[in-house]
C-alpha cells in the first residue's frame, strides 16, 4: 500500500463522519428539514431559531460530538512522527469533519457551518483556546447582536492565540485554516449585515447598550 494510504483513509473517514448533519437527521425525526427554513443552515443556530431549545440543544450535541471524534481519530492513528504525527493528522481530521458538516455527502452536500464540529475538535487537540474564543464570541455578540459576525470574530482569534503560545506549524497552519473557512462558511451573513438584512439579537445588545447610555 503507497505510504499516505493510511492517512488519507482516516481522512476520508473524518470527513463521512463529519457529513453526519445533527440538524437533518433531527429533523427528519420530527418530520421537517430546517435547511428549508430561516436562513437555510442545518446547524444549531438555526435549529434553535426555528425548532426551539430543546431540538438545538439535541443538534448541538451531535456536531460537537462527531469534531471530537474526528479529533480523536487522528490521535489514535497519527503516528509519533513523520509527515502525518498525532498534531498534523488530528488538526486535518477535524478540519475533515468541519468540511464535512458544510458539504455533507449524506445530505446532498447542504449543511451547516462548521462552528459546532469546530468546537468538539478543539476541545480534544486545543482546549486551552476555548475561553478566549468563547470571550471574543461573547462580546461581539454583546455589542452587535449578530452571531454570524462573532462566530467570526472568534474563529479569527485563533492565528493569534498560536503566534501568544508559540505554535508548531500544524497548529499555525490550522489556525489560519479555520479563520478562512469560517470567514467563507459566514459570507452569507456578512453579506446581509453589510446590507442591513442579517436578523440581529436586539436583547443580546447589553454592551451597546451600556455604551450608549454612557454617552448621554
Amino acid at each position: 500500500m503507497p505510504p499516505y494510504s493510511g492517512p488519507l483513509l482516516i481522512l476520508l473517514v473524518a470527513y463521512l463522519l463529519g457529513s453526519v448533519s445533527g440538524g437533518v437527521v433531527l429533523g427528519r425525526l420530527r418530520g421537517v428539514d430546517i435547511r428549508d427554513q430561516g436562513t437555510g443552515s442545518a446547524g444549531g443556530s438555526n435549529a434553535l431559531r426555528t425548532q426551539g431549545f430543546g431540538f438545538a440543544f439535541g443538534v448541538v450535541v451531535i456536531d460537537v460530538g462527531k469534531g471530537v471524534l474526528a479529533a480523536w481519530l487522528g490521535h489514535r492513528f497519527g503516528s509519533p512522527d513523520g509527515p502525518f504525527d498525532v498534531a498534523t493528522l488530528g488538526y486535518g481530521c477535524v478540519l475533515a469533519a468541519m468540511a464535512g458538516h458544510v458539504w455533507p455527502c449524506w445530505h446532498g452536500f447542504r449543511g451547516g457551518k462548521g462552528t459546532a464540529t469546530l468546537v468538539g475538535g478543539l476541545l480534544v487537540m486545543w482546549p486551552w483556546v476555548l475561553p478566549g474564543m468563547l470571550a471574543a464570541w461573547l462580546v461581539t455578540l454583546l455589542l452587535s447582536g449578530y452571531v454570524g459576525l462573532a462566530m467570526v470574530v472568534a474563529g479569527s482569534c485563533l492565528p493569534l492565540f498560536a503566534g501568544l503560545s508559540g505554535a508548531g506549524l500544524p497548529r499555525w497552519l490550522f489556525a489560519i485554516a479555520v479563520a478562512l473557512f469560517l470567514l467563507y462558511t459566514h459570507r452569507g451573513n456578512l453579506q446581509r449585515m453589510a446590507a442591513g438584512g442579517e436578523a440581529r439579537m436586539e436583547r443580546a445588545r447589553v454592551l451597546h447598550r451600556i455604551w450608549r447610555g454612557g454617552r448621554r
